[in-house]
């Protein structure tokens, strides 16, 4: 009598979704086991592709009619016994020495015969054929994926792979991390492993928990996947997924990157140097370090800033850097919030989000209406059509009319949802920064701190006659026409003034 070992298999990465799962196999075999008055010892199921040796189950069904404890093997398939020639010839070597008495299978036919163990050879040189040719096809798949736009494996961080279309979404919530990991590094003084810290603190992480390492947190800052672009083998494709990252944010970290990979030059490291351009010339103002040493031994350092006078003869003198310090600070303390604002502006903010939610609401009831209405007119021109009262060339005018119209009041609708309070954004970011500004103005011995700042708040810095300019950016033109009186803590006057400063009321701050 045969004894038969039912071998189930299901690999967990093959890409052929129309073998059955392991349960689905083992309630075929049992009714063909039935069916057919077969033995059956024991079913071993494994969930490992065969396209290499060096299954563990496969091994032990093999061990066990080496040594007699069955002489028969059931599966559903040759494929789910080997598709790679080592683990195929095993099989044929144990019934050429008839250790191996007979395979069965529901969907195949076989005859320990030599007719039988050619059609057996042919099945298994078929299997190996589509593992074989199975890389082939999915590169082919993925090129005509590239070809349309759409990206062939894992979504970056920020986006998410969608089971349903097969294309790439944008994570509503991952990707105001991402977002906000790109403005914190273009605003310099960010390093890899600090980008990599904020990532896991809101949920970007490795699979173990851990934060990401610094070579991803470097490909996701440098990826121009975030632009639309993907790269794949080297080569690059429009995408059609939608982005969330500007191209000015993005070439803003490019610099940032740069800066951090730049090879080191032997040198000094001067706090201001690259923030302004010569009044005069137009030329970059460069930074000289000078050391004075004493008959006693000592000495001591002095920093200087001067116009590098290569475009054009210039008559600028130089400046200290004290001086400098001195001119930057004035001009961050005055465009710096003092920490008591805070819950003011908190408040602020929370009140026109209130406010900005009812206008929608109501703007968004308007249009629904107007959009029912336009309904109602489609169908009365079409009944008015179909009574033969209305001519065909009429109808054909007044319906696109009314169509246009309604797609109108559909994007004006579409239009009030993506804005919705958009300026609240940029709003809190100004008060942040405001806020560290205060506090930066404040502090000692923190020249490469203020500079930064210094460069949130504004830009155009020109250095004339040992006096810098600077074109501040809105809204912190508007605190510094104030001459400073955010930069105090609030009292019944400068509440008064700062809350009516003109385009700083709640709805009006720019996008």
């Amino acid at each position: 009598m045969i004894k038969y070992i039912a071998y189930c298999r299901k690999s967990t990465d093959e890409k052929d979704k129309q073998v059955l799962s392991i349960e689905a196999q083992i309630s075929e075999l049992k009714e063909f086991a039935k069916r057919e008055n077969l033995t059956v010892t024991e079913f071993i199921t494994e969930a490992k592709t065969a396209k290499v040796p060096g299954r563990e189950q496969f091994a032990e069904v093999l061990k066990r009619i080496e040594k007699g404890q069955a002489n028969g093997i059931l599966s559903w398939h040759p494929d789910r016994l080997a598709r790679n020639s080592i683990d195929g010839g095993k099989i044929i070597y144990l019934l050429d020495t008839g250790k191996l008495l007979d395979l069965k299978f529901p969907s195949f036919w076989f005859e320990s015969t030599p007719q039988g163990k050619f059609m057996l050879n042919i099945a298994f040189g078929q299997s190996k054929y589509y593992v074989d040719n199975l890389s082939e096809n999915v590169k082919r798949g993925n090129r005509q994926k590239l070809r349309n736009g759409v990206w062939p494996s894992k979504a970056p961080y920020g986006y998410i792979n969608n089971p349903k279309t097969r294309g790439i979404d944008i994570d509503p919530e991952l990707s105001k991390v991402v977002r906000k990991a790109f403005q914190l590094f273009a605003e310099g003084g960010k390093s890899f492993v600090e980008i990599a810290i904020f990532l896991h603190k809101f949920g970007i992480k490795k699979l173990d928990g851990k934060p990401v390492k610094v070579d991803q947190v470097k490909n996701m800052l440098t990826n121009k996947f975030y632009l639309g672009i993907m790269k794949y083998a080297r080569e690059y494709y429009q995408g059609s997924h939608k982005t969330f990252i500007s191209k000015k944010l993005f070439d803003e970290v490019q610099k940032q990157v740069e800066k951090i990979e730049r090879p080191r030059q032997k040198g000094h490291n001067f706090a201001f140097a690259g923030l302004a351009t010569c009044g005069e010339c137009g030329a970059a103002i460069t930074a000289e370090q000078h050391i004075k040493k004493y008959k006693n031994g000592t000495g001591q350092t002095f920093i200087y800033y001067r116009c590098t006078k290569k475009l054009k003869p210039c008559d600028q003198k130089y400046i200290s850097e004290p001086n400098t310090e001195a001119q930057l600070r004035k001009t961050v303390r005055d465009c710096g919030l003092h920490e008591g604002w805070e819950p003011y502006f908190e408040k602020w903010i929370i009140k026109a989000e209130e406010k900005d939610k009812f206008t929608a609401e109501v703007e968004t009831k308007q249009l629904n209406d107007q959009v029912q209405e336009t309904e109602i007119k489609l169908n009365r021109l079409l009944d008015g059509y179909l009574d033969q009262v209305i001519e065909p060339e009429i109808y054909k005018q007044k319906k696109n009319e009314l169509f246009d119209e309604k797609l109108k009041l559909e994007e004006k609708k579409s239009q009030i949802e993506k804005n919705g309070n958009v300026w609240l954004e940029p709003m809190r970011g100004f008060v942040n920064c405001a806020l560290q500004a205060q506090k930066v103005a404040r502090a000692e011995n923190n020249c490469h701190d203020l500079s930064v700042v210094a460069k949130k708040v504004g830009s155009n810095f020109f250095l004339k006659d040992r006096r810098l300019s600077v074109t501040l950016d809105f809204p912190f033109a508007a605190l510094s026409a104030e001459g400073g009186a955010a930069s105090a803590a609030p009292n019944p006057l400068s509440i008064s003034k700062i809350v009516t400063v003109p385009g700083l009321e709640p709805g009006t701050f720019p996008m």
